[in-house]
């Protein structure tokens, strides 16, 4: 570090990226968190830990050949199975201590691992086991007994996946090949700086910069820069096209805190470090009442408007990008990016680029769950027919894609999603409320909670949640549903005045898709102003011709309530909509 710092950190990354997360990926393990230059993780079995362990320690040493010594980058390993203390996404505890101790006596390139672990995987595979005795360990009150770990490495062969995919055509299968997980975007968040002239108020800009880089974290697509590797930036100013060199980051967050008396602004921008463009940018104006809460707002808006932002700032390069040789990251995005048009066929092109995705990668979680939603929705608005045996297909979708990351509240979410399409409603609701615990700062999670409540005829809940959704990401590409869903909630609890304002909104948004105009036409029927709902449904048939009431109470198949689709229907007739 001290002769080549941007180099060493740069190859550091390239080994997290190519070696260890897929590792991970393979074994079922979880990054807990970055610690500078180490990395906490846990596994749900001490023969997968050690696996995985041994298997990175491998593909390290192989990495390393040919390199010099002061050159080389190797890593230390120390493993314990024992209690632990959840505290969100964070562990705690004498676990946590006793392997980090364990770490620290391991040799370059080695692993140490506790006596209770050598008991659980005596036998069960193929290493050897050197018996260090009862080591005392630093602020660990009993000895605790320690094994060296060795194996051939005939037996551990490991080979790095490609930095990219082969051509479509010539792609191996998951066991021939190990895959990569996907080039995730990477987002550093600098130090917000302290312009308030008072150095008390230090702790504010550090903990609001804290509380940002944590709850970034949570959307797990995304590579959050760890906090010990920014904050050597605080009190600096450097230029983001270095910045991006010596960490390797894509976006970077930037930000101020001004406070005076009771009152504080905070300021943050999103930079785009390839071009040192800004990508967005905003303000926050807040009254001081409990400090505490105001930093937990904030955080929560600014994160709100960060993740979508980057999101779209990822579709669109792809969108821009040749072509030739997808990958299963390209074809996602591709595909996400398809299915925020919102249009039958940009539905149609979400699901297959989704699938291929699927197909490249079946270990890529997110695109099996929105490929599911997309294929739902597909029901919903266009031209994939609602179809049990399909419906069957999108359950065992979402269903696999938690099975590779149960800890990813965009996984949960989309899971709702499916499941309130097939009309199950309280798994739907607790998928949703699991999304929110896990991620607070997901509004999608709020609108699909929204959404869930409304069929059960909790409205007032279900707006809670909508208003949630549209507070805190105003920039989002699904905005006009956040919209449109609160304006169905609104029609099933005869708020008719507040469903047409609803439903006008998410008219003016350029995706909107044409159910929000049906909304309106049933609202202003409703309201018996039936000129303004007739020529509200000529708009609706200029969108979708295909429009009936025979039409709408298919595609509204997910609807519980008898009341609830009647209500809606009669509406239609009012407003002149044809029966069939």
């Amino acid at each position: 570090m001290g002769r080549d710092e941007s180099g060493a950190l740069a190859r550091l990354r390239e080994h997290r990226k190519q070696r260890f997360e897929p590792t991970l990926a393979r074994h079922g393990g979880r990054l807990v968190k970055l610690t500078g230059d180490g990395a906490l993780a846990e596994f749900p079995s001490a023969v997968d830990a050690l696996g995985a362990a041994i298997e990175f320690q491998q593909s390290m040493a192989e990495a390393n050949q040919g390199q010099t010594e002061d050159v080389a980058i190797v890593f230390r390993i120390g493993l314990h199975l024992g209690d632990l203390i959840v505290d969100g996404d964070d562990l705690y505890g004498d676990g946590v201590n006793v392997a980090a101790r364990l770490e620290a006596e391991a040799p370059s390139g080695g692993i140490v691992i506790s006596g209770d672990v050598h008991n659980a995987v005596t036998g069960r595979l193929k290493a050897n086991f050197d018996d260090l005795g009862a080591l005392s360990l630093k602020n660990i009150e009993r000895p605790v007994q320690a094994f060296g770990v060795k194996w051939e490495s005939a037996d551990w062969q490991v080979t790095a996946p490609p930095v990219a995919a082969p051509p479509i055509d010539a792609v191996a299968s998951p066991a021939d090949v190990p895959l990569a997980l996907p080039d995730k975007p990477s987002i550093a968040v600098l130090p917000f700086q302290n312009m308030s002239g008072d150095p008390e108020q230090e702790y504010f800009a550090d903990g609001l910069t804290e509380d940002i880089i944590t709850a970034l974290s949570k959307h797990r697509w995304l590579d959050v820069i760890a906090r010990n590797t920014t904050f050597a930036y605080k009190g600096r100013s450097p230029d983001i096209r270095k910045l991006a060199a010596e960490l390797g980051a894509d976006y970077a967050v930037e930000g101020s805190v001004r406070r005076a008396a009771q009152r504080i602004r905070v300021t943050a921008q999103l930079i785009d470090t390839g071009t040192g463009n800004h990508v967005w940018a905003e303000r926050y104006d807040r009254n001081l009442a409990d400090i505490f809460d105001v930093q937990d707002e904030i955080t929560q808006t600014i994160v709100g408007r960060i993740e979508p932002e980057i999101g779209t700032a990822v579709r669109q390069k792809t969108e821009r990008a040749p072509r030739r040789d997808l990958r299963a990251w390209d074809c996602y995005h591709l595909g996400v990016a398809n299915f925020y048009k919102f249009t039958a066929e940009g539905n149609q092109e979400a699901q297959r680029l989704l699938q291929q995705s699927r197909e490249l990668d079946p270990g890529f979680a997110e695109a099996h769950s929105w490929w599911a939603y997309a294929t739902i929705l597909g029901m919903v608005y266009w031209d994939t027919e609602p179809d049990p045996r399909l419906m069957d297909e999108a359950l065992a979708a979402a269903r696999r894609a938690l099975s590779l990351d149960n800890q990813n509240a965009l996984l949960h979410m989309l899971m709702g999603r499916v499941q309130l399409a097939r009309r199950e409603y309280r798994s739907a609701i607790t998928e949703c409320e699991t999304a929110v615990r896990l991620n607070p700062t997901l509004a999608l999670a709020y609108c699909g909670l929204g959404d869930s409540f409304a069929y059960e005829g909790r409205y007032d809940e279900a707006i809670a949640q909508f208003e949630k959704a549209v507070e805190m990401s105003p920039n989002h590409p699904q905005l006009w549903a956040f919209l449109g869903y609160g304006a169905l909630s609104l029609l099933f609890s005869r708020q008719f005045e507040k469903a047409l304002d609803w439903a006008e909104r998410a008219r003016d948004i350029p995706n909107c898709q044409y159910w929000a105009t049906a909304h309106a036409a049933v609202a202003l029927a409703h309201l018996d102003r039936r000129e303004e709902a007739r020529a509200m449904v000529e708009r609706l048939l200029a969108e979708q011709p295909r429009f009936t009431r025979a039409f709408a109470e298919k595609r509204l198949f997910y609807i519980r309530r008898p009341e609830q689709l009647q209500l809606y229907l009669e509406g239609l007739g009012k407003a002149g909509v044809q029966a069939g």
